[in-house]
């Protein structure tokens, strides 16, 4: 390798080595819980510094399965999502690295071709109901949250999104609750509770929910403070 190759590459190691390792929130809880909300939330703090990235993009692609045979399928379990790929790309953003994250197409069940770059940020947010339920994935979050809602709460707010935004009818929408969304919250979701360093309680108003968000903004805004903006 020329001498000019190997100085570029000890210089871009060296300088990996100086940034500062972005901060990984974790925002976990059952479907219609209000995950994505409050990630969207925190990241107003600071746009360009705090980015959110859905554990949803790495669901496996089902392309191999016939169409009406995928939306019997289980998708909340563990065994539904690429996890050795999050956790892989989770470790490269760590190591202040670049990664190319998958696109889920929920109207058919597959992963679509093209994927999304993401450079890590000083702040990074991860949403997903089962973040914290593998145990190799929760360690590597410095910050774990839990947000907790009553069943009733979720089994509308799941209704509404899957028929408005993920071309599902309501039968089938409340069938694959019953079926599979609330055993798996009790089997999967739920005791991912116990690894939350905090757990938020969205059953109540946007100003309730906003006032106990004001400690994790208060983080953000710690960890920021020491990082300069680009």
């Amino acid at each position: 390798m020329p001498e000019a190759a190997i100085l570029t590459k000890a210089t871009t190691q060296e300088a990996s080595r100086m940034t500062p390792s972005p901060y990984f929130i974790a925002v976990a809880g059952g479907t219609g819980s209000g995950k994505t909300y409050i990630a969207k939330e925190l990241q107003k703090i600071d746009p360009k510094r705090v980015s959110v990235i859905g554990h949803d993009n790495y669901y496996k692609d089902r392309s191999d399965v016939p169409l009406e045979e995928r939306k019997t399928l289980n998708y909340d379990e563990p065994q539904a999502l690429d996890n050795d790929l999050f956790l892989a790309h989770l470790k490269a953003w760590k190591r202040n690295e670049t990664a190319f994250i998958p696109q889920y197409d929920f109207g058919t069940h597959t992963r679509k071709q093209e994927t999304c770059e993401v450079k890590p940020t000083p702040v990074m947010i991860f949403d997903g109901i089962l973040i914290l339920s593998i145990p190799a994935i929760a360690q590597i979050f410095d910050l774990k949250i839990f947000i907790d809602v009553e069943p009733d709460i979720r089994i509308a707010r799941r209704l509404l999104r899957d028929v408005g935004e993920r071309d599902r009818t309501f039968e089938e929408s409340l069938n694959q609750y019953l079926t599979s969304a609330q055993p798996m919250h009790d089997k999967y979701v739920e005791p991912g509770k116990e690894a939350a360093d905090l757990v938020i309680n969205n059953n109540g108003s946007l100003e309730e929910l906003n006032t106990a968000l004001e400690v994790v903004r208060a983080r953000i805004k710690e960890v920021l403070g020491g990082v300069s903006s680009s």
